[in-house]
C-alpha cells in the first residue's frame, strides 16, 4: 500500500513540474522597433570594451532613434560632435542628423582600464 502512495504522489509532484514548466515560462522579449518613419540604431555595449559594430549607418535629414543597451557592465554613448549623451538616466533619444560625415561615438562613463578604446563611429551618409 505504501508503494502505491509514494508513486501517486510522486506522479502528482511531476505532474505539477510540468505544469509549472509549461505555463509559467517567462515569454521571450518582443523585437524592439521604433514608430513608423524612424529607424532604429541600436547601440550595444558590453564589458569587453567595445560597441557590437564597428559603424552605424543612417541616412542624412531621416529621424532616427539612437537606443543604448549595456549587455554587461555600465557604460554610456556620447557623440560631441552633436551634443548627444545617452547613459544612466537617459538611454535612448530622437535625432535628425543633416550633416553627412563620419562622427566618433565613445563611451562616455568611466567604465574600465578599457574605457579610452571603446569607441566606435556613426556613418551619416
Amino acid at each position: 500500500m505504501q508503494k502505491w502512495t509514494m508513486f501517486i504522489l510522486f506522479s502528482v509532484a511531476c505532474l505539477f513540474a510540468a505544469g509549472l514548466m509549461l505555463f509559467n515560462m517567462p515569454q521571450p522579449e518582443a523585437e524592439e522597433a521604433a514608430p513608423e518613419g524612424v529607424q532604429l540604431v541600436k547601440i550595444v555595449a558590453t564589458n569587453d570594451f567595445k560597441f557590437d559594430q564597428a559603424e552605424y549607418k543612417v541616412k542624412a535629414g531621416e529621424k532616427v532613434r539612437l537606443k543604448l543597451v549595456n549587455k554587461s557592465g555600465f557604460h554610456g554613448a556620447g557623440i560631441k560632435d552633436f551634443d548627444i549623451d545617452l547613459k544612466d538616466g537617459q538611454m535612448e533619444k530622437d535625432v535628425v542628423f543633416d550633416k553627412p560625415g563620419k562622427y566618433e561615438i565613445h563611451c562616455s562613463v568611466m567604465c574600465g582600464t578599457g574605457h579610452d578604446d571603446m569607441k566606435s563611429f556613426l556613418v551619416v551618409e
